[in-house]
């Protein structure tokens, strides 16, 4: 997802440019004054109520206009991110809006300030206020509002320069140089994107697999907490001690040993485009805990893609598995593998259905051979990679 907040000075051209950012990037425009307008004439309860405050000479407040946004970005989903047109305008509101975007699971990637020189903006608009017949718009009412933009603003953007997303871009010249000088920006922005896939299924239904070719294809690193945790039963660590009695059982590892595996192995990896998770997150608790691993590092989960294979497909493959050099423990045991396959069923159905209620799953066929299967993996990535480039 991209989100972006455009800022500028009345007059800086923000309306021109937004239209034409939305347009690229396919994003869903927020804009609080459209938006107020709009929920007005719609007779809506909140629109009453700002109606009421507006009337009186009032402000809408800040818990007025967050209701109006978050209920806005949940009500379009198929687009790929939000573009903020006169939010946030305070520190306060800059403080609002990471709190909405973090409860959606998301954040706002960078901040495109126009910079115009004063004596230009009025010349902009005082042209605008001949051209619309606005009599209200003197050169006195638009130094104030010029300096009040300068008053109230000048923090949000101090508060977006420490998160070093920052982005100051010349707001003179022809609209399509401008908009090349915004978007060459935004397409740095998403190269610097991270791609987070959670790989989901049945044991046996190929993750390991696919995993390890989708994190070559795509310079992602390959996190599977169960080779991790084989390799720490080899050294002999203690950590491989005491994950081994829990694999041997087919029982879920806990949780304390999964994360220190994969935070080592996350900063083990500076360079690599993302990461690919196998194994992990298999129940709820995890879900929420990766989320947190990746919010340390300013990420979070791009899709889950889920592996459809039948149980007794399943049952076919590790039964095979173990009688090859790369059996598991737990592959020699049907008694194990179905109590693998129910712990599956019991716990890992809710991890679906928390990426699903974040429209961040994917099913793809998981019976075929390994390139069809591959295929179509790499079809489904493809989408992920649409929706954070």
């Amino acid at each position: 997802m991209l989100n972006i907040a455009l800022f500028g000075p009345p007059g800086a051209g923000k309306g021109t440019q937004s239209k034409m950012l939305i347009e690229k990037y396919n994003l869903a425009y927020i804009s609080t004054g459209d938006i107020l307008r709009q929920e007005i004439a719609s007779g809506s309860d909140l629109g009453l109520q700002a109606k009421d405050i507006i009337k009186k000479g009032g402000l809408v407040s800040d818990e007025i206009i967050v209701q109006i946004i978050e209920e806005r970005i949940k009500s379009n989903t198929q687009v790929n991110g939000f573009l903020f047109d006169g939010f946030p305008r305070t520190t306060v509101q800059a403080y609002i809006l990471e709190g909405v975007l973090l409860k959606l699971n998301t954040r706002l990637h960078c901040m495109l300030s126009l910079d115009v020189p004063n004596d230009q903006l009025r010349e902009r608009l005082l042209d605008r206020a001949k051209k619309e017949n606005r009599a209200d718009d003197t050169i006195d009412v638009i130094n104030v509002r010029l300096k009040e933009y300068e008053t109230k603003t000048a923090p949000v953007a101090n508060f977006y320069q420490e998160k070093e997303i920052y982005h100051q871009v010349n707001g003179l010249g022809s609209i399509d140089d401008i908009f090349n000088r915004l978007s060459t920006v935004i397409d740095l922005t998403l190269e610097k994107s991270w791609l987070n896939l959670v790989l989901l299924g049945t044991p046996g239904s190929g993750k390991g697999t696919q995993g390890r070719k989708l994190a070559k294809a795509h310079n992602l690193a390959y996190i599977s907490t169960g080779h991790l945790m084989r390799q720490e039963i080899k050294k002999g660590t203690p950590m491989g001690k005491s994950a081994q009695k829990y694999i041997e059982k087919g029982d879920i590892v806990p949780d304390e040993i999964a994360i220190k595996l994969i935070e080592k192995e996350i900063k083990e990896h500076p360079n690599s485009n993302g990461f690919i998770f196998k194994g992990f997150p298999r129940t709820i608790v995890q879900a929420y805990i990766l989320d947190g691993l990746l919010r340390k590092l300013d990420m979070s989960v791009t899709t889950a893609i889920n592996l459809d294979v039948t149980t007794l497909e399943s049952i076919k493959r590790l039964t095979a598995r173990s009688k090859t050099e790369d059996k598991r423990p737990y592959d020699t045991e049907t008694e194990v593998i179905i109590h693998r396959l129910e712990q599956h069923e019991n716990k890992s159905k809710m991890v679906s259905d928390y990426y699903q209620k974040q429209n961040k799953i994917e099913t793809v066929n998981g019976v075929g051979t390994p390139d069809e299967v591959e295929k179509r993996l790499t079809e489904a990535v493809s989408k992920a990679f649409k929706k954070i480039r």
